[in-house]
């Protein structure tokens, strides 16, 4: 299983946390890191799921125009609905999540040393991770920094 995890781009601040917007800037890191997503993943195309935050769903957008909304991967959920909602380990294909931070980092963390180590993963920035099934482990296969 692929499972590629996708902290939210730059954001307005304030206000009511899931109505907060991308910022210009927010959309040209998304419309970057999305660039970068497809060219590693070739013809292939995933699975994407958001939280129900805006600029986790405008993030995702700049990405695929079909994009599952999940509230387990929403601000302040815990890291294992993450894992939940991608179905990590087992749930095979490749999945994009598109979240927020800390959990996103706990979640990375979780899937690849097992406990949550409060892990920073910046703004667009996004870290693929493979699990394989025959030996049971996991390998941090990429990551792009904005």
């Amino acid at each position: 299983m692929e499972l590629i995890l996708w902290r939210h781009a730059e954001a307005e601040d304030g206000g009511d946390d899931l109505a907060r917007a991308l910022t210009e800037r927010g959309h040209n890191q998304a419309a970057r890191a999305a660039a970068w997503l497809k060219d590693a993943l070739g013809k292939h195309r995933p699975r994407v799921v958001a939280s129900q935050a805006r600029r986790a769903r405008q993030t995702a957008a700049a990405f695929a125009t079909e994009v599952e909304i999940d509230a387990r991967i929403n601000p302040d959920a815990p890291a294992r609905g993450y894992l939940e909602a991608a179905g990590w380990p087992r749930g095979g294909g490749t999945v994009v999540l598109v979240g927020h931070q800390p959990t996103l980092g706990d979640a990375a963390s979780l899937a690849l040393a097992g406990s949550e180590l409060g892990w920073q993963i910046k703004k667009s920035a996004i870290w693929w991770l493979h699990y394989d099934e025959a030996d049971g482990s996991v390998l941090l296969k990429a990551v792009y920094a904005p």
